[in-house]
Order: structure tokens, then C-alpha cells, then sequence
């Protein structure tokens, strides 16, 4: 949890990602343009929190249209924000 937390505050983006998807699934297109950040960094920022275990990808196989939301993890990571 305490890296969750410390991989988060180092990024203003991170923060606006998780922020972004929130409850919900999304797609790196719309978080892109839900917080005004270029698609190929959106990218570079998920598979950081992926790795973590901050985000998930629903359907990895897929090319186009992957899903993203946040784990339990990410959810805890959040709250403590709020």
C-alpha cells in the first residue's frame, strides 16, 4: 500500500489517471482526453501502475479498446487522497 501511495504522489498524472477511472472502465483514449495528457504517456503511466497492481487491464489480448480499472489496491490508493 505504502508504495502505491509513494508511486502516486511522485506523479501529478498518476493521480489524475486514477482519478479519471475512478469506478468505472475505461479506455486509454478517454482517459487521455478526460485529463488532457498525450495517449502514448496515458500508456506509459498504466503499465507503471499495472506493474504495481494499481490498475488492471480487462482484456489484454486486445489490441484496440483495452479496458482499465483499478484494483482494490488502486481503490484503497485513491481513498486515501480524498
Amino acid at each position: 500500500m505504502i508504495d502505491g501511495i509513494s508511486l502516486v504522489k511522485s506523479s501529478e498524472y498518476r493521480h489524475k489517471i486514477l482519478k479519471s477511472i475512478g469506478n468505472e472502465m475505461k479506455t486509454p483514449s478517454e482517459i487521455a482526453k478526460a485529463v488532457k495528457i498525450r495517449l502514448n504517456h496515458v500508456s506509459m503511466f498504466l503499465k507503471e501502475l499495472k506493474e504495481h497492481g494499481i490498475v488492471e487491464c480487462l482484456n489484454e489480448d486486445t489490441k484496440k479498446g483495452r479496458l482499465y480499472q483499478l484494483t482494490k489496491l488502486g481503490k484503497d490508493v485513491i481513498a486515501k487522497f480524498n
